[in-house]
């Protein structure tokens, strides 16, 4: 009797350290798995904004254009891309010449640049931010964003106006900017040259 007893002892025990592993090992895995979060207030007042889609007569430029079509499709963006007039003013760059020029190349590493700084990899509207707060982003190339809103409705990125918000180009969201948002860096590399007319 005394040999059973040890018996069911030590399928008991044997039982219960399985038991107490299989528990570990789920309580590990568990501990391990990424955090799902719900996103923030602005990302789930996202799913019910609304951004207007660009009609046929307020294109982007050319430049704009061509910064959107270097961002994956399938990826979802807000960029700030500058007017036309902050093309020509801060970049010197204007629509007919420098797409068919011979510099076409230094145009597009320009603007690849350009893109670098001011595209962040999530949907941002006027609607999900708040006038009385400042929220910072890392752009694609690291850059920090700090991104506000005026009582109009208008954002300001790192001190650069916006002319118009939110506007949808596939799946990117698209603030037209009244500059170019460029790191001190690369501001200094496309400064004129004032000697030269």
């Amino acid at each position: 009797m005394r040999r059973g007893r040890f018996l069911n002892n030590s399928i008991a025990f044997v039982c219960i350290l399985v038991s107490v592993c299989c528990l570990l090992v789920l309580m590990i895995s568990v501990l391990k798995l990424p955090e799902a979060s719900l996103g923030s207030k602005a990302d789930r007042l996202y799913q019910t904004r609304k951004t207007r889609t660009l009609s046929k007569d307020e294109n982007l430029s050319k430049f704009g254009e061509i910064m959107i079509q270097m961002l994956p499709e399938d990826l979802p963006f807000t960029v700030f891309v500058p007017s036309e007039k902050a093309f020509e003013r801060d970049l010197k760059l204007q629509g007919n010449d420098s797409l068919v020029s011979e510099k076409r190349e230094d145009t597009v590493a320009i603007l690849s640049r350009i893109l670098g700084f001011s595209a962040v990899p999530r949907i941002l509207s006027s609607a999900t931010l708040a006038s009385d707060k400042e929220v910072s982003y890392d752009s694609l190339s690291g850059f920090i964003l700090y991104i506000s809103k005026d009582v109009d409705g208008m954002l300001v990125v790192n001190g650069v106006r916006s002319e118009r918000v939110d506007l949808q180009k596939g799946v990117f969201v698209v603030h037209v900017m009244d500059g170019v948002i460029m790191d001190a860096e690369f501001q200094q590399s496309v400064k004129p040259d004032y000697g030269e007319d």
